[in-house]
This record gives structure tokens, sequence and C-alpha cells, in this order.
């Protein structure tokens, strides 16, 4: 169970308010106005990513879902939307194949915070398939593509499957997913599995332009941590790490969930963990592994444990100023609430860490947590609704503000770089057979909810 200690709030009281909300839930109570800016017969699947251009005019997003199956493989495009005409732009559409078996699957798009491109998921092409096979988690690497429509390639990440010698230096074995910039754009990060030595579980990396990088590609590829062997871990030891995301803006901290062994020897848990990536580390030094060995960190990166709860869940989020960590974990009811922590916290004694600050006591769990990039709010999804979380003082509290309130289920929020635009997706009919996930915005009225904050 989730141990509160001073920071337990009146959750008896919290809980009342909600099942009132929920009781009463209409439309005209909503205090913001929501428009549905995509209606096209596709999916438009933001994943809970970093999809808003530069300059916030823009959402990128994939058609997942849209033919045969929602398995990443049979996702056929890579577009964008005009948030103000609801204008839709294809940025990338290869050929493909769709089924049980599919290729190339292209999906999971993210924005560079200045540039003019997005990078995501490429499986492989279908004159590839011969070679390489179908897509697969651990068939496909990140590309990068321009948003401008022209649809230039460049190639992030080399994956080299070769047994006969060692990996090529600075590429990856596998698949390389969920990829996410850094604020200042130098690095990007991402969930990484393994395609030579399957008996080792995801685990997390980072990657950075570098003059050694393979040739015809523009990063240099290493994993921030090697698991423990599936099914073969030690108590405290890690087999999994992922839902991964950056503290700060300058990528020298990863903040992940962590699957450890428990105390017992037997049980597993989740936990919160920072890997840090100080200044002085070489990403060369990374060993890029062979046919039987595991990839290695570069030299200098360390592992810290933040939690000992057991039940952290969801993308976890830093905020921007690099000082503060929010992720999802069971209360005493077993309900997922938005909880808070320094990322600078680490083991204080044997079996002790620092308290963490929960900040919600929704009735039904959280998910899609959201800082705003001035660091006083947090937003997140409960109940289908969006609700803003006020971080409070030592010992204090405040009550959520429902941004909306209805029976409506939103998913994959997305909060604009400006912070003033709140994106998500609802599955929605229209003028086409079916339905298909649509995307919606609100802008943000500061002073209503200023009003609203108690």
């Amino acid at each position: 169970m989730v141990k509160t200690g001073k920071y337990l709030f009146l959750i008896a009281g919290i809980i009342a308010i909600f099942a009132g909300c929920s009781e009463t839930k209409t439309e005209k109570d909503s205090i913001m106005e929501e428009r549905q800016i995509s209606f096209s017969a596709r999916n438009h699947a933001l994943d809970n990513n970093d999809n808003f251009s530069p300059d916030d005019r823009f959402l990128c997003y994939d058609t997942r879902g849209t033919v045969y199956s929602k398995n990443l493989a049979n996702c056929k495009s890579i577009e964008k939307i005009e948030i103000a005409t609801g204008a839709e732009t294809v940025l990338w559409e290869p050929e493909s194949v769709t089924g049980e078996e599919a290729a190339p699957g292209v999906a999971a798009v993210s924005w560079h915070p200045s540039e003019n491109k997005v990078v995501f998921i490429h499986g492989p092409l279908l004159e590839e398939v011969e070679e390489r096979g179908y897509y697969g988690i651990r068939n496909r690497t990140g590309v990068e593509i321009s948003a401008d429509g022209e649809g230039v390639v460049t190639k992030v990440d080399m994956r080299d499957v070769s047994t006969g010698r060692p990996t090529t230096p600075g590429a990856q074995r596998g698949g390389t997913h969920r990829h996410e910039y850094t604020r200042n754009g130098k690095r990007i990060g991402f969930t990484y599995d393994d395609f030579l030595v399957q008996q080792i579980d995801r685990t997390i990396g980072y990657m950075e332009p570098n003059a050694a990088a393979p040739q015809g590609y523009t990063h240099y590829f290493a994993v921030l941590l090697k698991p423990a062997e599936m099914g073969k871990s030690k108590p405290g030891e890690i087999e999994k790490a992922y839902a991964d995301s950056w503290v700060g803006t300058e990528g020298k901290m990863r903040a992940f969930v962590g699957k450890i062994r428990a105390a017992n020897g037997v049980d597993y848990q989740n936990d919160l963990f920072v890997a840090d990536i100080p200044d002085a580390v070489d990403i060369t030094t990374a060993f890029s592994g062979d046919a039987t060995r595991y990839p290695e960190p570069p030299e200098g990166i360390g592992i810290r444990r933040l939690t000992d709860c057991g039940t952290v869940s969801g993308v976890v989020r830093g905020s921007l100023d690099g000082k503060r960590i929010a992720y999802l974990a069971e209360d005493e009811s077993g309900v997922s609430q938005v909880f808070v922590i320094s990322s600078e916290n680490h083991l204080l004694n044997e079996g002790e860490y620092e308290k963490p600050v929960q900040l919600s006591g929704f009735p039904s769990d959280a998910s899609d947590i959201r800082w705003h990039p001035s660091g006083k709010f947090i937003f997140t999804i409960t109940g289908g609704n969006i609700a803003m979380l006020s971080l409070p003082a030592e010992g204090s509290s405040a009550e959520p503000v429902f941004l909306t309130n209805d029976t409506q289920k939103r998913e994959e929020l997305v909060l604009s770089n400006d912070g003033n635009t709140l994106a998500y997706s609802m599955l929605k009919t229209g003028d086409y057979s079916g339905e298909f996930r649509q995307i919606f915005v609100m802008n943000l009225n500061w002073e209503t909810l200023k009003t609203n904050i108690k």
C-alpha cells in the first residue's frame, strides 16, 4: 500500500465531493469548452506523446486501428492536423500490407520541440520483409520525417542483428519505441526490446547525434540499464524498465517504472526509478553487444530508486524545471492516484525512502498525467473527465478542478508548449460507418480556472 504519512489528505471528504459530481454529471456543468477538430473516417491516435508542433498550431498523430486491427503493424500513416482549420496532411504513408502479419508499421509520433519534424517508430518496408520479417516490437527503428508534408526521411537509429560478429557500435539489435526528444532537442529517449537476447525484458535507452554514429544514421544508440534476466532476479533487482520520460529540459535524468523482485524473493512490484546521465558521460563507451551478450550502458550512468510502494503505473512525468516527478500509484483502497516526489530523492536508510505527496483522492483510477510548463499544475483524466490538480504547499492541499463533468470517455491527454491548450481523443460516430478516434481541443481560460481553485 502507498504510505502518504503527513501528506495523507482528507480523502473521505474529497471522495464525497467527487462522488457528488459523478452523480450529477451533465455537460452544462463543465467549466471549459471543448471543440472537435477532426472528422475524417480514420483514427487519430495521439498516444499521449508530445504531439503539439513547436508553435502549437498543429498536432501530429497516427492512424492505428483504422485498417484491420489496433496492432501498430497495421497502422498505415503519420499525419498532422491544423488546429484552427481541421485541415489534415499526410506526412508519411509507405506502401503496406495488413493482417495478422503486417508491415511496415508506423506509429507513436512526437514532434521535435523546436524544429519542424517528427519522430516515430518504423518497421520493415515491404521490400525488406523477406530479409527482416514482418513488424514486431523487436523489429523497428526510429525515423524522422519533415513536418512540411514533403516526406523528407531521416534514419535515426541503425538496426543490426548480425550474429557472426559484434553488433555495429552505436546500433541497436531489436526495436526502439515511444521516442521522446529532450526539450533542448539534443537527445531522444525510448523504450527498447532486444532481438538477439530475448531472455531479457524491455528496457530504456537514449541516443544522441554523434560523429561515431553508424554510417547513414544520425544518432548513436545506448541502453541506460541492462535488466536482470527474466525470472532470475534477486530481491531489489530490475527485470523490466518502461513507461519512461525526461525530467527537466537537458536530458540529464530519465525517470521510469522498474519491475523489481520483491523482498520475499518470489513476488514482483513496480516502483519509480531515475537514470542519471551526467554531462561527462561519453555515449560511445556503451557496449553494443553481440550474438549472446546484451548491450551495456555507457560509463557513468547511475540508477536511483525513489519509491517502495510497489504499485507505480502509467507513464511517469518529470517537471520542466527538473525538480519533481509525477506518477500514478495505488492508494490504500487500490485506486490509482496522482503522486509527486522530488527527483533528487534517494534511499535514506536501508529500506527507507522519502515520502511522496499524494495529490488526488479520486474514486476511480487516474491516468494520462501531464505537467503544466509552470510546474504549478498537473492535468489528468479520471472517469473520462479532465481534472486539474494544484501543487500544494507543504502540509496543505487544494481540491481538484474538474474541467469537464459528463459521461464521455476522454483519452490520450496532451498539453501545448505554451500551457494554454489541451488536446485529447474520443471515439465518435459521424458521416461514416462505425466510429473513429477523433481529436478534441480545449483552450484554457485561466481566469475561470483560478476562481475555481479552492
